[in-house]
């Protein structure tokens, strides 16, 4: 049985962004800032597609936050 709680807000919120094909901001504990749009989720990894559509797959862990961009 997976890990990955559906129930949770914050992956249905991911889920919203993802069908609403918001683009967000998303900072790492690395200090560094990515801008894309949420692919997919998983238990452990986030995918962003960047500017040019291509795939960052970015773990939790590494996350400070995500948050739509205005």
């Amino acid at each position: 049985m997976s890990d990955f709680d559906t129930s949770l807000p914050s992956v249905r919120q991911i889920q919203t962004y993802i069908t609403e094909k918001k683009e967000v901001e998303l900072k790492l504990i690395t200090n560094d800032l990515h801008v894309g749009k949420v692919f997919w989720q998983d238990p452990n990894c986030i995918c962003l597609l960047d500017q040019y559509d291509l795939p960052i797959i970015i773990w939790r862990q590494a996350i400070v936050y995500l948050k739509p961009k205005n």
